[in-house]
């Protein structure tokens, strides 16, 4: 540890604005005499110190811990002042070192030696503690410059967050140290929700203040090994190493419900900010980083489907998904609505009804899952193939209601939405189909095998949907339910398939 203090470079400080007290020194010197002298004097200035007494020893320090000055004797056993610089600068290091050199030699020639193997200041001996001091002065001015400057390329220029490009470099390293010691590490992405609308109400000085509070709020609520970028527009992404996705959903439930309180400048008094948030952890099928930010990306997707404001991970999604072709369908399926490949809902479910009767429902039908309605018409949830096969297990479950294995989390799309936006949707995330509604209220289900259909014959639009526009909720089997919009909409009701 640097004697001196404790405190954590740059913890507190604006970038490139480092107090004094958070300056780091490697001293290097075979000379026990010269190492107590100089040890004394800069402590006395408050910089923090640590000391080696060959270069072998002083690049094991560094790579504990880099430092921000090496000061270094040139003549010194094992390695020597010009060998450390050398290999000083062939390391990849977290920041620029400043480099001063220690000699008794003020030969032009071996000046210019030492300057091409990295050195960027020298001190003749004998040494005196205002000769020091003074080159110390110097060389900071340098590195603040060349922090500020660095911060400028790797900090977002609004939030002083890491950037895109810069959070990736942090989340490569942590990835690789996680596959080498087996250690859980989790990515959350964010999004804040309706941002567009208060940029046009309150104008964008509004705006770019939600940006910062929101970032001062992330920051707050991180470790010091946590890393938050601004993803990009109004996305955040937060890496959180050794933590599992289960503490990773505490820790964004715990932020989301912050963000709702967050308080706001008294002339916005008027705006609320809420967020969606996607949640993943990595796994061993993972192949890179990149993956883990598109599995938290792929939550933070259904999150905002589900009607935002909500936590989402990735476990909670099917783990096979069911990717169907891009290409000439993407460019097809910009034309067709949802009411046109919809597998109209003939017959459904009622949450008393009996396992049993699910079973022969899902068993006639040609859709892999079937919604299941509350009381009052309103979509509780649905019921898939492999949620039914759970739930028989033993005769006795047959006559249980069908609420007993209910998933509540569905994704709803109305029914004049472009199959160009569920195709998209389906591709992108490990969900196995969607539910249609009009007016608030399911008519019809979409499925990767919907598609597939469509695509195999899309003459004149799919066969063997017809009538599905007209198509009621259940039509023929629940005639008294009307639809009417509910108050509630399915806000509540409408989220994502947990399985299936």
């Amino acid at each position: 540890m640097y004697a001196g203090g404790d405190s954590c470079p740059g913890k507190g400080a604006r970038c490139g604005e480092m107090k004094m007290d958070e300056y780091r020194v490697l001293l290097v010197d075979d000379d026990e005499a010269m190492l107590c002298l100089l040890t004394r004097w800069l402590k006395k200035a408050g910089y923090l110190v640590r000391t080696a007494r060959n270069g072998r020893e002083a690049l094991e320090a560094i790579e504990l811990e880099c430092p921000d000055f090496l000061i270094s004797d040139w003549a010194m056993p094992e390695l020597d002042g010009m060998e450390l610089c050398r290999q000083v600068r062939s390391l990849l290091l977290p920041h620029y070192v400043y480099v001063l050199i220690l000699t008794v030699k003020n030969d032009a020639t071996e000046m210019i030696t030492a300057l091409d193997h990295g050195a960027d200041d020298f001190l003749s001996k004998p040494i005196t503690e205002a000769q020091l001091l003074a080159r110390m002065r110097s060389s900071r001015r340098m590195l603040e410059l060349e922090r500020r400057l660095s911060a400028m390329a790797h900090a977002d220029s609004l939030t002083g967050l890491l950037t895109q490009r810069t959070f990736y470099e942090a989340l490569d390293k942590e990835w690789h140290r996680t596959r080498r010691s087996s250690a859980p590490l989790s990515a959350v992405m964010l999004d804040l929700d309706f941002f567009k609308q208060i940029n046009d109400v309150y104008g964008h000085p509004a705006g770019d203040s939600v940006l910062k509070l929101v970032a001062e709020l992330l920051l707050d609520n991180c470790r010091a090994s946590d890393t938050v970028c601004r993803y990009g527009g109004e996305e955040f992404a937060v890496m959180l190493p050794e933590t599992s996705e289960a503490n990773a959903i505490i820790w964004a439930e715990r932020v989301r419900a912050k963000l709702a309180a967050l308080h706001v400048p008294e002339r916005f008094k008027d705006l609320s900010i809420t967020g969606s948030f996607g949640v993943a952890e990595t796994s061993e099928d993972l192949r890179s980083c990149e993956e883990l930010v598109d599995l938290a990306d792929q939550s933070l997707l259904c999150a905002k489907r589900m009607g935002r404001d909500r936590v989402v991970a990735y476990s909670s999604l099917v783990q096979t998904a069911g990717m169907a072709p891009r290409g000439e369908l993407a460019e097809t399926a910009s034309s067709v609505l949802a009411r046109d490949i919809m597998q109209p809902l003939q017959s459904c479910l009622d949450e008393n009804d009996s396992i049993a009767k699910a079973v022969d429902l899902v068993l006639d039908g040609s859709a892999a899952f079937a919604p299941v309605l509350k009381t009052d018409g309103m979509l509780a949830g649905y019921v898939s193939e492999k949620d039914l096969l759970g739930a028989i297990v033993s005769l006795g479950r047959w006559q249980q209601p069908v609420s007993s294995v209910v998933r509540s989390k569905v994704i709803c799309y109305d029914e004049a939405t472009r199959i160009e936006v569920i195709y998209e949707f389906l591709c992108r995330v490990s969900v196995r189909g969607v539910v249609i509604t009009r007016n608030g209220r399911p008519v019809g289900t979409i499925d990767s095998g919907s598609l597939l259909r469509w695509y195999r014959e899309p003459v004149g639009g799919p066969k063997g949907c017809g009538g599905a526009t007209q198509a009621g909720l259940c039509e023929g089997s629940r005639p008294d339910r009307a639809f009417e919009p509910s108050p509630h909409s399915l806000d509540s009701a409408c989220e994502c398939p947990a399985g299936a």
